[in-house]
């Protein structure tokens, strides 16, 4: 709870409650890095999962996956930005806890199937393992849930 205090008198914290011009840049922020990241992801975990067969993954893949990686970056750190305003508020929305747990469950199936032989072979010579459609499948669940989760915050 001490942390979350600290947080919101911080001034970054402060600066963004007292302009409202502010907050409505870091916000529309936040909406263009979560339309990167989702616009990137999703076009590539439906090719990995089996769809656009004639897409070649070895050419796309790498492209959609930093993009992707772009987004997420802007994404939590504008995110980070506007939790600073409400942090006690956003620490018990449950919306926003699911929010997170489904970050941190998509980022962690990334790093996994990044870290895999199977990523590697798609990538380079575009043979798509059964363990990254299920990934891509898995992934594109996720960040839609979380996505979801993100704008459900408001209406609780």
């Amino acid at each position: 709870m001490e942390l979350l205090e600290w947080l919101a008198a911080t001034t970054l914290a402060v600066e963004l409650r007292r302009s409202a011009t502010l907050y409505m840049f870091v916000n529309a922020a936040h909406i263009l890095a979560i339309g990167l990241l989702v616009g990137a992801i999703l076009p590539l975990d439906l090719r990995l999962a089996g769809f656009f067969g004639k897409v070649p993954v070895e050419v796309v893949a790498p492209f959609l996956s930093r993009s992707a990686g772009v987004g997420l970056a802007l994404a939590l750190l504008t995110g980070f930005c506007l939790f600073s305003v409400r942090p006690i508020e956003y620490a018990a929305n449950p919306a926003f806890l699911a929010k997170l747990g489904l970050i941190a469950f998509g980022i962690l199936n990334v790093l996994a199937v990044h870290a895999g032989r199977a990523w590697r072979t798609a990538v380079t010579i575009g043979i798509i393992r059964p363990v990254v459609r299920f990934s891509a499948t898995l992934s594109a669940i996720i960040w839609i849930a979380a996505v979801i989760a993100g704008r459900w915050i408001g209406f609780l």
